[in-house]
């Protein structure tokens, strides 16, 4: 899988860019019992009817979705995810490690 993050919105020309990555990882990673590489386009916003036209044509297993940012961990991530104090003390030890 193949997943590109945008900042902005959608552009057209990122589903040809996307394609070229997809062929790249086709070519180079995959075996020959893998199914093709699947591409995951995220953009802060996007047009879907402009979306829908961008990928009319294109034989590659690609898809195109909005992403939002929030200050607000839901809870059921937060319980999984280290503390940034957790973060902090490994860090440090790593790094005393490599003195």
């Amino acid at each position: 899988m193949v997943i590109e993050l945008k900042t902005g919105e959608f552009k057209p020309d990122y589903v040809g860019k996307l394609n070229f990555y997809l062929s790249a990882a086709d070519a180079i990673l995959k075996s020959e019992t893998d199914n093709p590489t699947i591409g995951l386009l995220l953009c802060k916003t996007k047009n879907n009817l402009v979306a829908e036209y961008s990928l009319k044509d294109v034989s590659k297993p690609i898809g195109v979705s909005e992403y939002r940012v929030t200050g607000v961990l839901p809870d059921e991530l937060r319980n999984q995810l280290p503390s940034v104090e957790d973060i902090q003390n490994r860090i440090s030890l790593g790094i005393d490690r490599q003195a």
